[in-house]
Formats: C-alpha cells, sequence, structure tokens
C-alpha cells in the first residue's frame, strides 16, 4: 500500500502557515470551524463558480475578539475590489449578514498565476468542460509553470477523458517534486471538471524551489523562452546568414572575374598593333 499524504497539510505547522488562524475554548471550537467553511464556500461559488471569474486561490482567515479578517489571494484583483471598492464592501456585507460578525476583507494579488496549483486545476478544468484534448492541455500547463520558474510540474487527470466508457487516469510531469522533503515549496490543488459525460478529477503540483529561496518568474520565463528561441534562431540564423553571406561574396568576386578578364584582353589588341607597325617598318626598311 502507498502511504500518500497532502503536501499541504503535511507541511501545515512545520514550513507552511495555518489558513484558519484562532484559537477558542471546545464550547466555541465547532461554531467557529462552521463559520470558516461558510465563508469559503460563499467566496468560492461567488468569484469562482460564476462569471465574471475572479480566480480567488486561497482564502485565509485570522479572528481576534471582536472581528474576523478575510485575506482574498487573487489572479484579478480588479474583479474582487470593483470601482472604488464598491464589491468590496458588497461583499463584506454579505458575508457579516452570513456569520453575524464584523469582517474585514484584504486582497492580495497572485503576480503569477502559472505557479500556482489551484489556478492552474480551474483552468484546466475549464478548458476539459470546452471539450479541449486533455493531453495537450496537461502539456500546455506544465510547460507554462516551467517557462514561469517552476522547478518541477505533475498533473494527473482521472476520469472518462475524452468521452471513453472505461475510465482511466494520465500522468504528465516536467521536472523533478521532492514530495518527501519538507524544505521543499510544493503547491498542491485539486479541482473537478463536472462534463457532460462524467467529472473528471484534476490533481497539480508544483515544486517552487527550498523555502526562503524566492523564486523571480519574470526573470527567469524571459530567457527559457529566449533561450530556446535564440537557439533556435541563432542556430538557423548563424548557419544561414554567414553561409549566405560567404556564399554570396565568392559568387560575386567569381562574377567579376569573368567581367575583369575582358578588359585584361582588351590590352593586348593595341599590343599587338605596335607589334604590326614594326613588322611593317621592317618590310619598309
Amino acid at each position: 500500500m502507498g502511504q500518500k499524504t497532502s503536501p499541504i497539510g503535511f507541511r501545515t505547522g512545520i514550513t507552511l502557515g495555518w489558513q484558519s488562524s484562532w484559537f477558542a475554548p471546545k464550547a466555541n471550537y465547532g461554531d467557529f470551524l462552521i463559520e470558516d467553511y461558510k465563508v469559503r464556500e460563499f467566496i468560492d461559488k461567488m468569484f469562482n463558480r460564476q462569471p465574471p471569474y475572479a480566480a480567488v486561490a486561497k482564502v485565509e482567515i485570522a479572528r481576534t475578539r471582536n472581528e474576523v479578517k478575510v485575506t482574498l489571494h487573487t489572479a484579478r484583483p480588479g474583479m474582487v475590489i470593483g470601482p472604488r471598492g464598491a464589491e468590496v464592501d458588497k461583499l463584506r456585507e454579505q458575508l457579516e449578514a452570513l456569520i453575524d460578525r464584523k469582517i474585514s476583507v484584504n486582497v492580495i494579488e497572485i503576480k503569477e498565476p502559472a505557479l500556482d496549483a489551484k489556478l492552474v486545476g480551474e483552468s484546466i478544468a475549464e478548458q476539459l468542460k470546452k471539450r479541449a484534448a486533455h493531453r495537450r492541455i496537461m502539456k500546455m500547463a506544465c510547460e507554462n509553470a516551467m517557462n514561469a520558474g517552476a522547478l518541477g510540474v505533475k498533473v494527473i487527470c482521472g476520469g472518462r477523458l475524452s468521452g471513453a466508457e472505461i475510465a482511466r487516469s494520465e500522468v504528465q510531469k516536467l521536472g523533478s517534486i521532492p514530495l518527501q522533503t519538507l524544505d521543499a515549496n510544493v503547491d498542491y490543488a485539486t479541482s473537478t471538471a463536472r462534463t457532460t459525460y462524467g467529472a473528471i478529477g484534476i490533481k497539480v503540483w508544483i515544486y517552487k524551489g527550498k523555502f526562503g529561496q524566492e523564486i523571480t518568474p519574470i526573470i527567469q520565463s524571459k530567457p527559457r523562452r529566449g533561450g530556446k528561441g535564440g537557439r533556435g534562431a541563432s542556430g538557423r540564423a548563424g548557419g544561414g546568414r554567414p553561409s549566405g553571406g560567404r556564399s554570396r561574396s565568392p559568387r560575386k568576386e567569381r562574377g567579376a572575374a569573368p567581367a575583369a578578364t575582358p578588359p585584361a584582353e582588351a590590352p593586348s589588341v593595341p599590343e599587338n598593333t605596335p607589334e604590326k607597325t614594326t613588322e611593317k617598318t621592317e618590310t619598309n626598311e
């Protein structure tokens, strides 16, 4: 039997922080836990399950004596905030009516969505709903994450892939993913694509390097794309341009050589003429 565990739960409390940070007595613990579940479910339905999609990847909840602090991590902060913060105020009022407590909402932007496992899984699910080819989707998701600076990606899709009658699972993997290394920052998320022929489960692992070593996705993504294009372009251009330049220049020289020969022969005619004149002079003598 394989002993598999969630990479997030495996590292929570050691290298990762809790997504709900609060303390409660035994009598209130169950009520607070249900309130957190309601808040997360409401935010997911509001921003991720109906258009316009705001791509909220994570919700952090912190409680104090007087209020509940809700932090949203999203790739589209403008959709959550709205014009002049109108959407945030509306969200705060709805959450306060839901759990009957004072709430403050903060929004944090996700700078690189390709490095967030939840957003990658949701994007794959949306494309599967549109009946796109699952192998191509998985491969493109892995390549986008690697181009963004990830050190390893693994995507598993399981279910009636492409409408097949027998369910199966397929894996796409790039790079390395050290699941048993607690010092490794491995992001993990699951999502479900509910298609007309059944539900397809999606699991995504993204290895971002060790904790404390920050990834610079903008700096790493451009050299990789440019490196691949640069190698191909330099190989093709380097092979074509210099050879083309060299081949053209000798052709010009060769073409110029025959043009230069007639003038060389032309002076030979005047050289012969004096000889004829000399011969005539000899005969005259």
